[in-house]
Parts: C-alpha cells; sequence; structure tokens
C-alpha cells in the first residue's frame, strides 16, 4: 500500500479513483454474503447473511471509535506494534486532512472496508453453528484486538512488518487473508464440528447464488487491490491487470485438478479457484510482474483444490473451508513474492528468480508471526465468549436450522424447504463430493 507525500496536496484523479474502490470493496461483503449464503444448506441461509451483514454495522462502529486511530495513529512507543488513540473518535481528522494526496476522511473508510470484509470471512468457518448474539461480540471485540493490531503492524509505516522486517504485503495476505484463515481454524477448532459433520451431506444448496456470490467479490477485489496504489496510475493499472490474471490462472487451476481428480469440472470449483488465486494475488499484486502473477494463481488454484479435503482428513470442520482457501492461499501468495517479487514492481526488493535471496525469510516470518497471533488470539476471544454467553448453538437449534430457531424467518417456504429436510435434488446429483466447498 503506497504512502506519498502528503504535501503535493489534494488529488482529485487519485481521490475519485479511491472513492471508487472503497465503494467496490464494500460490495464485497454482500457478495461474500450470497457466496457463503449459497454454500450452506437451506436451512441457515438467513444466518449465514446476516453474519455478514452485521459485521458491517459492528465494524464499522469499532473501527471509527477506536480501530482507525490503533492500526494508522502514531506508533506508540517506537515499536511498531500499535498506534495510539491520538484520533481517537476520529478526533483531529478533517475534511482537509490529507493522506498521501487524498483525504484522510476517504483512507480511514478504504481501510474501513477491509476490516469489515475481514471479519465477515471468519464466519464461514464456524457456518450452521454459532449464536448469533456471541458472533456480534466476537466480531466487536476480534476487530479491535486482532485486526488491528496486524493492520498497524503491515499497512502502516510505523508497523514492524513494513518498517522494520523489510517483508511485502501489497493489499492484504496477511492482514486479510492469513489473518482472517488462522482465526476461522482457531473458532472451527474451539466450537467443534456440525452434527452430523462426515456423516451426512452437507452440500451447497444454492449454485447460482454461490457464483454471484463469486462475480460480485471478484468486481470488488479490483478496488481492493488497485485501490491499495491510493491513486490513479500505472501502478493502480498493472495492480489490476495482476489480479485478473491471477483470478483466471486460479479458477483454471481449481478446474484441472478436477478434471483429473474426480472426471467433472464443476461450476463450485470455478468459483473457488476464482476466489484462490485472487486470494493469492491481494499481498502479492504490487511486487510480482504479469508471468509472476499468473505464476501465483495457478498455484493457488492447484494446491487450494487439494487443501479444502484437508479437514476431513484431520477432523476439524471448517465449514465453507476459510482455512482450505483463505489461509492457504493467503501463504502461498505471501510467501511466493520471495519468489517472483521484481524491482519493476518494488523499485528495490526482488525475489528468487531475481537473485534476491533474502526476501522469501521475511515473507515467512511474516506469514508466521501473524498466523500464530491471529490463531492464538482468537481462541482466546472465543473461549472467553463461550465461558460469558456459549458461542455454540444449541443442538435442537443446528438441527432445526438457525433461520428459523434465531431469526424466525426463512429464505423458503416452511413447509418445503424451511427446516432445510428437502435440500435441491439438482445440486446434490450435481455434486457428489463435499470437498470442493470453499469460502
Amino acid at each position: 500500500m503506497l504512502l506519498a507525500d502528503s504535501t503535493a496536496g489534494l488529488d482529485t484523479g487519485d481521490t475519485a479513483w479511491l472513492l471508487a474502490s472503497t465503494a467496490l470493496v464494500l460490495l464485497m461483503t454482500p457478495g461474500l454474503a450470497l457466496f457463503y449464503g449459497g454454500m450452506v444448506r437451506t436451512k441457515s441461509v438467513l444466518n449465514m447473511i446476516m453474519m455478514s451483514f452485521v459485521s458491517i454495522a459492528v465494524v464499522t462502529v469499532v473501527w471509527l471509535v477506536a480501530g482507525y486511530s490503533l492500526a494508522f495513529g502514531p506508533d506508540a512507543g517506537g515499536w511498531g506494534v500499535i498506534g495510539t488513540l491520538d484520533h481517537l473518535g476520529m478526533a483531529g481528522i478533517a475534511p482537509a486532512s490529507l493522506t498521501g494526496h487524498v483525504p484522510t476522511l476517504l483512507f480511514a473508510t478504504f481501510q474501513l472496508t477491509f476490516a469489515i470484509v475481514t471479519a465477515a470471512l471468519i464466519s464461514g468457518a464456524i457456518a450452521d453453528r454459532a449464536r448469533f448474539g456471541s458472533w456480534v461480540a466476537f466480531t466487536a471485540a476480534w476487530t479491535l484486538l486482532v485486526y488491528v493490531p496486524v493492520a498497524h503492524w503491515v499497512f502502516s509505516p510505523d508497523g514492524w512488518v513494513l518498517s522494520k522486517l523489510g517483508a511485502l504485503d501489497y493489499a492484504g495476505g496477511t492482514v486479510v487473508e492469513v489473518n482472517s484463515g488462522a482465526s476461522g481454524l482457531a473458532l472451527a477448532l474451539l466450537l467443534g464440528p456440525r452434527l452430523g459433520f462426515r456423516k451426512e451431506a452437507m452440500r451447497p444448496h444454492n449454485l447460482p447464488l454461490v457464483v454471484l456470490g463469486a462475480g460480485l467479490l471478484w468486481f470488488g477485489w479490483f478496488g481492493f487491490n488497485a485501490g491499495s496504489a491510493l491513486g490513479a496510475n500505472g501502478t493502480a493499472a498493472a495492480v489490476l491487470l495482476n489480479t485478473q490474471a491471477a483470478g483466471c490462472t486460479g479458477l483454471l487451476g481449481w478446474l484441472l485438478v478436477e478434471k483429473r481428480r474426480d472426471g467433472h469440472a464443476t461450476t463450485l470449483g470455478a468459483a473457488s479457484g476464482a476466489v484462490a488465486g485472487l486470494v493469492a494475488i491481494t499481498p502479492s499484486c504490487g511486487s510480482v510482474d504479469l508471468l509472476g502473477a499468473l505464476a501465483v494463481g495457478l498455484a493457488a488454484g492447484v494446491v487450494c483444490s487439494y487443501a479444502v479435503s484437508w479437514k476431513f482428513r484431520f477432523g476439524y470442520d471448517d465449514s465453507l473451508d476459510v482455512v482450505g482457501v483463505h489461509l492457504v492461499a493467503g501463504v502461498i501468495g505471501t510467501v511466493l513474492i520471495g519468489v517472483f517479487a521484481s524491482a519493476v514492481m518494488t523499485g528495490g526488493p526482488v525475489g528468487l528468480l531475481h537473485g534476491g535471496f533474502t526476501l522469501i525469510g521475511k515473507q515467512l516470518l511474516a506469514v508466521a508471526v501473524v498466523g500464530g497471533y491471529a490463531f492464538g488470539a482468537t481462541y482466546g476471544i472465543g473461549k472467553a465468549i463461550d465461558r460469558l454467553m456459549g458461542f455454540r448453538a444449541p443442538a435442537e437449534h443446528e438441527l432445526t436450522g438457525l433461520d428459523l430457531a434465531v431469526h424466525a424467518e426463512s429464505a423458503y417456504d416452511h413447509g418445503v424447504l424451511g427446516h432445510g429436510t428437502t435440500a435441491h435434488a439438482t445440486v446434490l446429483a450435481q455434486h457428489p463430493s463435499d470437498k470442493a466447498a470453499t469460502a
């Protein structure tokens, strides 16, 4: 993420692009809601969608009160660990205040949309079995105690990952992807598997909804990555092209594995592969050239198509494969910066293929520290909420379906699909394997 010299004044073109990018990234969370909503069973569709939508409101309040100041305020103590509360409640930031060539209020809002979608991503790991009120409390605590510190480490010019370690993460491979994936794993282990896990078919009930959600995510990802240039410039153009390229090779890589392994290239696999490629290019889009972007996306599509089945081997129930896609592809994209980074894009540091031998170690360390912190802190927050409120939904609610039990409504006719007893037969017939579900 580029932070230009603020003495040059406001640039209207940069500001216009960041305004559009902010709207694009915000759209990703409703897109994620549809993506996740199509992947769960009929009895919990609305609950799944609500977990994303409520994240928009909760994270916004937390971010504006204290999150932005702690993430992007002046560093406290010079260690690069956390910011100060100088801008508590956005104090001291006026419409004329600038970050680079854009209004600081706009930059703060752009960063807010990143925090929103990161928190919402975690919900896929605990689909069908979490108390809604506990999720709301978790989202607030997690944003402040996990997302905000990591954002300061990586995105702030004073953060230790960026300023002291020298690791590269252009748009959030660690902050968004590794962070949400490791956190999702922690909650999945804490809550335990869904009732019937490994015994019952838990296939996506609405594939058109999944594809629509994936399309909205892909669309929003251009704002996510290219918007991180904070300007309407050549870097943004290169990043946008890299994003498109990696999404396509991720999709193709996943389908190739499916065709070879299962004999069928599926719609769900196409959506999953595209997301895997987009996840992987997120940290590396500003560091690799076009050939590097194609390779990063392909690696993610291939590896993640296998990684989503690890939950069956190891027994953790990551419902919608936040771990198998976001954690794994986030690690792939972040580490491969150390292989493919080009001076043409970075302006300095290069990867192994260009003669640089130290960057890959920095990337590995950043991944390990962020992933370890996210897992440990998330497990602690989840455990505290579980003891105070209870985090796992009652068994009868899970069996009935959270839509009716929690929200007293259903996305479908109560007499036919309200209790999730007769999921779409066509989906079951078309997708005989549970292993291709992703998030």
